[in-house]
């Protein structure tokens, strides 16, 4: 969904934001492998065994012993944040697309936010991921239908294309925020030890990581630079807003189908989430258990996810900025959950067995993503402030 933001990262970064898609790309792809190495051990018999199951693991096993439980809270935070803030992100773009699809119509973006949210509410009701990946096929299918409409009109228009409005140099307030949507467009690695835990072969983890990063870096980049040739100067944050009144009504429409279907997956795993460190821990949670004896989920625990609902529509009514939002998100914990934590882990826990240019790619890796992670995170809130201040809209 988030690849809509690449055309506006090369807005402001020219050549060095499509080397950024590139870079972003291959250090992802580093830091997966690494945080899943850290799920490892050797055993007595020196046979490597898997003897951590999840990011919140790895992260205890490295403040332990004198903080055990440490690392997994705060990683839990910025997974909560990470995921919360993709709910709120997919209501802001159905309000924008909506609105830009229909201008005529007498309904302002925070009133399309509401309707829908509307549509939304039944999420609280979800079970089990089983559910939810019918939503995502859709989602899929939805999103073949995107790709082909904008680089259909894209192309039809490639004797218009404008190679001398790619700059060398770059937009140094709003480039920052940039690296933070380029950065979210790739953060998978909260995903990554469930994933490689129920891979059929996870000897194949690497090579899944290599060609699923290559294939995602080609596509996301030839579609930036294919989108911002095409509108150059006037690229906007969301590309579709480009499109000629009737296209875009079309496409909008999948669009915001899309926003909707994916809705459903990270707010699944934020309740997932935050149900088991508040309320299904034994005698450590801080509030008792949402699940009656049964299994079903109590009446206040529903009441707390249509809240958790309404709290993305709150949030998408009064910050409905798009490429702001993501790039604040993707610098604060995109970063964070990509760059910063893997690498630390990483030296952490095989410290004694890491060559020395894993420890030089590691450190380097934390260097750079501390500083486009706190460059991105202040740039990007300078910008929802101004915006606020002279009530700029989208």
């Amino acid at each position: 969904m988030f690849v809509l933001g690449l055309p506006y990262a090369i807005l402001h970064g020219g050549y060095l934001g499509l080397f950024l898609i590139i870079f972003a790309a291959v250090v992802c792809c580093y830091t997966g492998k690494i945080l899943i190495a850290c799920l490892y051990e050797e055993n007595e018999d020196g046979e490597t065994v898997r003897v951590r199951d999840s990011y919140v693991d790895i992260a205890n096993a490295c403040c332990a012993p004198r903080f055990p439980k440490l690392g997994g809270r705060i990683v839990n935070v910025a997974q909560i944040i990470e995921l919360v803030m993709t709910c709120i992100l997919y209501v802001v773009v159905s309000g924008n697309l909506m609105y830009n699809s229909f201008p005529s119509l007498p309904v302002s973006q925070k009133s399309w936010s509401i309707i829908a949210t509307a549509v939304l509410l039944p999420c609280a009701f979800l079970k089990n991921l089983k559910s939810v990946s019918k939503f995502s096929l859709l989602c899929t299918l939805a999103h073949f239908v995107i790709n082909i409409l904008v680089i259909a009109y894209c192309l039809s228009r490639a004797r218009d294309w404008a190679w001398d409005k790619v700059k060398f140099y770059i937009d140094v307030k709003k480039f920052p925020i940039s690296i933070g949507i380029i950065v979210f467009s790739y953060t998978s690695q909260i995903f990554l030890p469930s994933l490689e835990g129920n891979m059929h072969n996870p000897k194949e983890f690497h090579c899944m990581m290599n060609w699923t990063h290559i294939a995602a870096c080609i596509l996301k980049g030839l579609f930036a630079l294919v989108a911002y040739l095409t509108w150059a100067d006037e690229t906007k944050e969301v590309i579709t807003d480009n499109l000629p009144s009737t296209i875009r009504a079309v496409v909008n429409l999948f669009l915001v189908s899309k926003a909707l279907l994916s809705y459903p997956l990270p707010f699944f795993a934020a309740v997932e989430v935050l149900e088991r460190s508040l309320f299904q821990e034994g005698a450590r949670a801080f509030f008792p258990n949402c699940y009656g004896g049964d299994g079903r989920l109590k009446s206040w625990g529903l009441t707390l996810r249509c809240a958790l609902v309404i709290f993305t529509l709150l949030m998408a009514i009064y910050v409905p900025h798009f490429a702001l939002l993501m790039g604040l998100t993707g610098s604060l914990t995109g970063a964070g959950l990509c760059f910063l934590l893997p690498s630390l882990f990483h030296l952490k826990l095989l410290w004694r067995k890491l060559q020395w240019h894993h420890v030089f790619f590691d450190v380097s890796i934390f260097v750079i993503g501390s500083i486009c992670s706190i460059s991105g995170f202040i740039h990007s809130l300078e910008g929802l402030i101004e915006a606020f201040r002279y009530n700029i809209e989208d």
